[in-house]
């Protein structure tokens, strides 16, 4: 459970009887006793086994011992130390391996007094494939060896203007394989210029390869080399007094010349580098990351961590540093500022990367630029997030006030059922706590083994799902459940959670009332006969309103997902003689079950298993449907 969350009041009580019992229970003096003079990790335990904190030490001994000296160094750590019912050691060979493993479990555990940055979203990159013609394409996700990547960027965005700027500068083409394998014309993209036409044999495969070369040496950052030799090339051609092409490498030089100068301006070289600044206010803090790749800068994101309250800015850029990359590449030079220890820094980083990492904390010149215009960001977007947190604060009151709920309820979860007459039914779970929809923590059911279209049975089926890991010990309790419907489906919802024992949470229903429109919703509360109804302009209306639809909206997201997926499914289980395993070749080959029926006979042969006779088979009986 995660302890920043509101329990039942039961639940408190028992909570700090076991916290009482572990004070006295502990024996800090004398497990440190036991301990040795050397580097490693240490994790605090409460009486439940739940990891309060994870830190790092030089010197196990001496660290774990200055946590129970007569004075402690604040308030927090006064009360994390009052918790502790047991204490786990690692001996580590460095100091670099104890950093190491300190932020692997920081990151896997997320403990309650450790600063922790929860950055859901992956990096988009950009890609170059291989093969004769090499397609320029967006990519998130695992990666292959037979495709070069550039990035990370810091969002979609980057990546398609980035796209867009290769594709005016050296024409590659963005189109999928199997798009590009059945095109007999040059499509719209080669007529605007941004395509050279591969697909139609428009260019020879050595130029093209000279064109991604070039692609190559410009997202490395080398655009210098780029102008060179499409200037030889441009001088070749004069010679050759083919003017035309000559006139092509002209065009493309002078698109590049400017496209750096833009790129340079700001940055002034050409390497890798992450520019990380730092604003804190009213117990926020946010960290901006502004992203420079081969000199160009992608753009910037911001991220707000958890559990930073009272701490140090110090220890708020540490904890990003570590926990960031652990799972990211690293560029070769990091500028923060000057709070952070950049000798540790750069023994976790170089540790991690296997590769030589500068840490800058007292940049001059343009890194120091680069440091004020990411403390700018993160000072902007802690401003935004800070008149956002009040709208909210003001939302969750007075919703509060409108339902009579308590002053402490703040954990809401939303639930809502979709399918097509009753095919591939999902049901979905959004939460919502601490002012912020929590997308990490959203959920989906796949409802089965009840009768199409009854919403009710799939409701109950997804509350008992849900809150049976909750009954057994496992998860949080909401404070409210809202449930995307009215008196029917909070009737089900109350049967389902009484015999789970869940009895005491609040309970309502969302309906749209009687002429189904926005700001006219009828709230059914679990246990009173009539609806409450909230003013359209009512500001807690207006939450439970933007709960309810990103309820609506995962759900039906889910449902399509399910649907697709099965119509493919039985769309090729119907036809005799494809297996599992030639199902699975087919949609792989073609990119799903539009490429499968857009293929022809002799395309589809190129599947391993697909015989002529079956591929004849397959072409029939899919556009006889």
């Amino acid at each position: 459970m995660r302890p920043d969350h509101q329990t039942r009041p039961a639940a408190r009580a028992r909570a700090a009887a076991r916290d009482q019992e572990s004070e006295a229970a502990f024996d800090g003096r004398g497990f440190i006793a036991g301990l040795p003079n050397l580097p490693g990790v240490y994790r605090m335990l409460n009486a439940a086994g739940d990891v309060l904190y994870v830190g790092k030490a030089l010197d196990l001994k001496k660290r774990v011992g200055s946590y129970f000296q007569k004075t402690l160094q604040s308030p927090r750590i006064a009360m994390m130390v009052s918790q502790v019912a047991g204490m786990a050691v690692t001996v580590t060979r460095s100091e670099g391996e104890a950093l190491i493993l300190e932020n692997n479990l920081i990151k896997s555990l997320g403990p309650r007094y450790n600063i922790l940055f929860r950055d859901d979203k992956s990096y988009p990159y950009l890609t170059i494939g291989g093969g004769e013609f090499p397609r320029l394409g967006f990519h998130r996700g695992a990666m292959d060896r037979t495709s070069r990547y550039f990035g990370p960027f810091p969002h979609a965005g980057a990546v398609r203007e980035s796209i867009q700027l290769l594709q005016r500068v050296f024409r590659l083409r963005t189109c999928e394989d199997t798009v590009f394998s059945n095109r007999s014309r040059p499509c719209l993209l080669h007529q605007i210029r941004r395509c050279s036409g591969p697909c139609v044999g428009l260019i020879e495969p050595a130029d093209y390869a000279e064109d991604v070369r070039n692609a190559r040496l410009f997202l490395d950052g080398r655009s210098g080399d780029v102008l060179k030799r499409l200037a030889a090339r441009m001088q070749e051609a004069a010679d050759r007094l083919c003017f035309e092409e000559a006139a092509i490498y002209r065009d493309q030089i002078q698109s590049l010349s400017k496209m750096a100068q833009r790129q340079y301006a700001d940055t002034g070289t050409d390497q890798d580098a992450d520019v990380i600044g730092l604003s804190c206010e009213r117990g926020l803090a946010c960290v901006n990351l502004v992203m420079v790749r081969g000199g160009r800068h992608l753009g910037d994101r911001s991220f707000f961590p958890h559990n930073a309250q009272e701490r140090e800015p110090g220890d708020v850029l540490q904890a990003f540093i570590a926990q960031h990359y652990l799972e990211r590449p690293v560029p070769a030079l990091i500028v923060t500022q000057e709070e952070v220890d950049a000798r540790e820094a750069e023994i976790f980083l170089c540790g991690y990367a296997r590769h030589r990492i500068h840490v800058a904390t007292r940049p001059v010149g343009d890194r120091r630029a680069w440091l004020e215009m990411a403390q700018k960001n993160a000072a902007q977007a802690l401003k935004q997030r800070l008149s956002e947190q009040s709208t909210q604060e003001a939302r969750l009151v007075a919703m509060r006030e409108g339902l009579a709920l308590p002053d402490t309820a703040q954990r809401i979860e939303c639930f809502d059922v979709s399918h097509t007459q009753g095919e591939a039914a999902v049901a979905s779970c959004v939460v919502y706590d601490r002012h912020d929809m929590r997308r990490a923590e959203y959920r989906r059911y796949n409802i089965a083994d009840v009768t199409p279209g009854d919403d009710y049975a799939a409701l109950r089926q997804a509350l008992s799902r849900r809150y049976g890991k909750v009954a057994g010990g496992e998860g949080v309790m909401p404070d409210l459940i809202l449930i995307d419907g009215g008196k029917g489906q909070v009737r089900t919802a109350a049967d389902a959670l009484a015999e789970l024992g869940l009895s005491d949470v609040a309970l309502v229903g969302v309906s749209k009332g009687p002429e189904r429109r926005a700001g006219l919703e009828e709230l059914w509360i679990a246990g009173k006969p009539d609806p409450v109804r909230l003013a359209p302009d009512h500001a807690g209306l207006h939450l439970i309103q933007a709960i309810r639809d990103e309820a609506h909206r995962f759900a039906i997201a889910g449902h399509r997902a399910r649907r697709g997926k099965t119509r493919v499914t039985s769309t090729l289980e119907g036809i005799g003689g494809i297996g599992a395993k030639r199902r699975r070749g087919l949609l792989a080959r073609f990119g799903g079950l539009k490429g499968v029926m857009g293929a022809s006979i002799e395309d589809l042969t190129q599947v391993e298993g697909i015989s002529r006779k079956l591929a004849a088979k397959i072409y029939q009986e899919l556009h006889a449907a």
